[in-house]
């Protein structure tokens, strides 16, 4: 008789460890995943602001002089090919509407001086769906910035 009583108490024992078990690796699978998803999404906010960087130098660099007018748009690909970034450029702000060239139709005219060659930016990151890293993660980040180039 105490011989099977001995063996009910080594069952329960074991189903009792193996359901802590289950729930600690239930836990240990969330934090995998909420870290992955952090880690990518400072990721992606970091590539955010070298786009915005990015975008500029390419303002800077842009001959606005003759039919092209002005820059609207720039889209960027980080090198690994893991995020895209698509960057609007929505407004450039211009003391009395004055840079020299009247060919752009995103001037807004503005009174001071302060804010003169400022431009307004629609920023959006998202991460490459096709990219084996990115299989489970999904990341989609949105800004509204005013920069001076």
């Amino acid at each position: 008789m105490r011989k099977g009583f001995g063996i009910l108490q080594a069952l329960l024992v074991i189903v009792m460890i193996s359901g802590i078990m289950m729930i600690a690796m239930k836990y240990a699978t969330i934090s995998v995943k909420h870290t992955k998803d952090l880690y990518i999404k400072e990721s992606a906010e970091l590539f955010m602001d070298s786009a915005i960087e990015l975008t500029l130098l390419a303002i800077q660099g842009y001959d606005r002089k003759g039919i092209k007018g002005c820059l609207h748009e720039v889209n960027i690909t980080s090198s690994d090919q893991r995020f895209k970034a698509d960057i609007n450029i929505s407004t450039y702000f211009l003391y009395q509407g004055k840079d020299g060239n009247n060919s752009c139709d995103r001037n807004t005219s503005i009174q001071t001086e302060d804010s003169h060659g400022m431009v307004m930016l629609e920023v959006r990151v998202e991460t490459n769906s096709t990219h084996p890293k990115n299989k489970d993660s999904n990341i989609s980040l949105i800004r509204r910035t005013l920069q001076r180039p």
